[in-house]
């Protein structure tokens, strides 16, 4: 595992994260992962510490309620949220990474505009 920073465009909200140097991300086509660009790199709460920003943070919810979009109140980023597909965890959005700790990053594409038939299907493979 290496150790990953990354955090918001303006700053005031920073993470570190344990997740390997070599990094698998998913690109999801759902409706708001697809307008903003974001790659899904899955990690268990354990891994993920936030380390400033806290108050900066704005929720959003849709849909079922069970994903929890936080965003920088500030500059608006999406940096880091709690997955409908992993409630218990954190999506990372590579894309906020620093990239100095990042060897490679493959990117693999995820449906989420049919996202029950995909979970069924084969889930986030190799996430958490």
């Amino acid at each position: 595992m290496t150790l990953h920073t990354g955090g918001c465009h303006c700053g005031r909200v920073r993470f570190e994260v344990d997740a390997p140097a070599e990094i698998e991300v998913h690109e999801c086509n759902c409706s708001i992962c697809g307008k903003t660009g974001y790659l899904h790199l899955v990690v268990p709460k354990s891994r993920f510490r936030l380390l400033r920003g806290q108050d900066q943070l704005t929720r959003y919810t849709f849909n079922t309620g069970v994903a929890r979009h936080l965003f920088c109140s500030v500059c608006g980023i999406k940096s880091f949220y709690v997955p409908r597909s992993h409630p218990n965890g954190y999506s990372v959005n590579a894309r906020c990474l620093d990239t100095a700790s990042i060897r490679s990053l493959r990117v693999k594409p995820f449906d989420g505009q049919n996202w029950e038939r995909q979970m069924s299907e084969r889930a986030f493979a190799g996430s958490i």
